[in-house]
C-alpha cells in the first residue's frame, strides 16, 4: 500500500504548522499529500507553495470542486502545478454538494454526474494540447453564438497528469471506474466495501479496464490507544463527529455521507441519527452512534489493532491509505503518523 495524508491551508492549524507537518511527513517516507479545499482556503495556492518546498512527495488536490471553476481553468491549474512540481501533481476533482456549491458559490448543483464527466473530457483535451471544443449538456466551448473560436492552451501538453475523482453515490462511482485514474473515497468500511466496489467495477468493466487501472485511495483517522479503557474513551469522543457526518453534512434531503453509511449496513442507525440531529438533539444523535461504526470507519486502536486493520483494508482492495493522524500538537501528530507508517503493509496480500 502507498501512504498519503490530507491537509488544509486554513484548517485547525496555522499554515506554518501545516507546512512543517508536510515537510516532516515527507522525511518520514509518506508517499502523497492531498490538499483539501471545501469551504476554507483554496487548494491550488497551498499546492503551489508545497511544490516549491518539497522534493519527492506526490501532491494532489483533494479536492477541487467541479463547477466553481471552468473546466479549462481547472486544466490550467493542473498543468501549472504539474510543471511547478516536476510532474508530482495529481488532479483530484469532486462534485461536492448543494450546500457548498449553491449555498457558498451560487452555482446550481445541477446534473453533477454529467458536469463531472464533461469536465474530465474537457480537461483531458486541454492536457493533450488540443484546441478545446466541446458541445455538452452542462458546458459549451466556445460559447455558441459569440465571437469565440476553439483555442489551445499555450502551455506544453501533459496528457499524463492523473485524474482522481472523489465520489460516493452509485452513478458517480461507476463514472469513476470508467474514466478516472484514481478514486478518493471516504466513509469506507472494508466489511461493506461491496457498496462501493460493485459500482466502481461496473464502470471499470464498461470501459474495458481492470481494477489495476484505478488507484483506490481511502482515508481515515489513525490514533493509538494504550489499553481498552483509553480506547473506549477515544471512541466516545468521536461519536459526535460521525453523528455530524450522518446528520449535518449537506442538507436535510441531500447527504451523501448518510447514504454511504446506509448502503454499508447501517441504514436504520443513520436514519435515526439524522432525525435527531436535524431536530436539534446533537447529544442524542451522538449517543445513537455505535462503537462498531466508529471502529469500522477509522484506524483507531492499539498498535496491534491498527496493524491488523490496515491489512484488512489492503485485502479489501485499498491501494493507497490516507492517514489523518490524531494529536493536539504538531509533534503528537507526527509521532502518530510515524507509528502508523511503520505498520502499513507494503507488499501484496
Amino acid at each position: 500500500m502507498r501512504t498519503a495524508t490530507t491537509v488544509e491551508g486554513s484548517g485547525g492549524h496555522s499554515f506554518r504548522e501545516t507546512l512543517d507537518f508536510v515537510l516532516e511527513a515527507e522525511k518520514l517516507g509518506l508517499d502523497m499529500a492531498f490538499v483539501a479545499e471545501a469551504w476554507g482556503s483554496d487548494g491550488p495556492s497551498v499546492l503551489g507553495y508545497l511544490a516549491a518546498r518539497t522534493d519527492r512527495l506526490l501532491l494532489g488536490s483533494g479536492v477541487m470542486q467541479v463547477g466553481i471553476r471552468t473546466a479549462v481553468a481547472v486544466a490550467q491549474v493542473a498543468l501549472t502545478l504539474s510543471d511547478m512540481s516536476d510532474g508530482r501533481f495529481v488532479l483530484g476533482l469532486g462534485p461536492s454538494g448543494p450546500q457548498v456549491i449553491e449555498g457558498l458559490h451560487g452555482v446550481p448543483f445541477a446534473k453533477p454526474l454529467t458536469r463531472t464527466r464533461e469536465t474530465v473530457e474537457i480537461v483531458r483535451q486541454a492536457f493533450a494540447g488540443e484546441k478545446v471544443a466541446f458541445a455538452g449538456v452542462t458546458q459549451q466551448i466556445p460559447l455558441p453564438g459569440g465571437e469565440g473560436r476553439p483555442m489551445r492552451l499555450s502551455t506544453a501538453p501533459n496528457p499524463g497528469i492523473p485524474i482522481y475523482l472523489a465520489t460516493m453515490s452509485p452513478k458517480m462511482l461507476a463514472l469513476t471506474g470508467e474514466v478516472a485514474d484514481g478514486w478518493l473515497g471516504t466513509s469506507f468500511v472494508p466489511e461493506g466495501a461491496a457498496a462501493y466496489f460493485t459500482h466502481l467495477d461496473a464502470g471499470i468493466a464498461a470501459a474495458g479496464r481492470t481494477r489495476t487501472d484505478l488507484d483506490v485511495c481511502q482515508g481515515a483517522e489513525v490514533a493509538f490507544a494504550a489499553d481498552p479503557d483509553e480506547l473506549r474513551g477515544m471512541v466516545a469522543e468521536r461519536r459526535k463527529g460521525l453523528a455530524f457526518s450522518l446528520g449535518g453534512m449537506g442538507s436535510a434531503s441531500t447527504n451523501f455521507y448518510h447514504d454511504a453509511y446506509s448502503r454499508q449496513g447501517w441504514a436504520d442507525v443513520a436514519a435515526a441519527v439524522r432525525e435527531r440531529w436535524q431536530g436539534g438533539d446533537r447529544e442524542g444523535a451522538a449517543e445513537l452512534v455505535t462503537d462498531e461504526m466508529v471502529l469500522g470507519t477509522t484506524l483507531i486502536g492499539t498498535e496491534d489493532m491498527v496493524r491488523a486493520r490496515l491489512r484488512v483494508w489492503r485485502d479489501a482492495g485499498v491501494d493507497t491509505v490516507r492517514l489523518y493522524p490524531a494529536g493536539e500538537t504538531l509533534d503528537e501528530r507526527l509521532t502518530t503518523l510515524a507509528r502508523a507508517l511503520e505498520l502499513v503493509p507494503r507488499g501484496a496480500s
